[in-house]
């Protein structure tokens, strides 16, 4: 590990970072007065599924996994890396417990979850 190129080490570090930063700037000016702490929707939310929305259903908790893991590649740390990888599990369950509120809230919220991808454009 400690052989990868500082090169490589710092355009990943930048690709993710910029990769962060426009995932997390879209996917809450695309929320508004709807965005909330909490993982369930507030009575006056909206489905949206356009913009960041129509590449991944989460683009905030996206944009903190895309943080993490530039650092973890910059910094090449094992440790890093299972925090990374403990991020990705917590942010995947309480993804999947607000897509079942989601789910009640707005009925084509099923169609829109299996046509876009839940932090990873095209992959997952």
């Amino acid at each position: 590990m400690e052989g990868t190129s500082p090169i490589i080490r710092w355009a990943a570090l930048i690709v993710l970072w910029s990769t962060a930063a426009i995932f997390g700037g879209l996917g809450s000016s695309h929320l508004k007065e709807v965005l909330t702490p909490l993982p369930y929707p507030v009575e006056h939310s909206r489905l949206i599924t356009t913009g960041i929305y129509g590449l991944v259903r989460h683009p905030l908790y996206s944009s903190q996994l895309f943080l993490a893991a530039g650092w973890t590649i910059f910094i090449m740390s094992v440790s890093h890396l299972l925090f990374t990888g403990l991020g990705f599990l917590f942010f995947s369950y309480k993804a999947s417990r607000e897509e079942c509120w989601l789910t009640e809230r707005h009925p084509d919220y099923t169609a829109y979850a299996k046509r876009v991808k839940k932090f990873i454009p095209f992959i997952y």
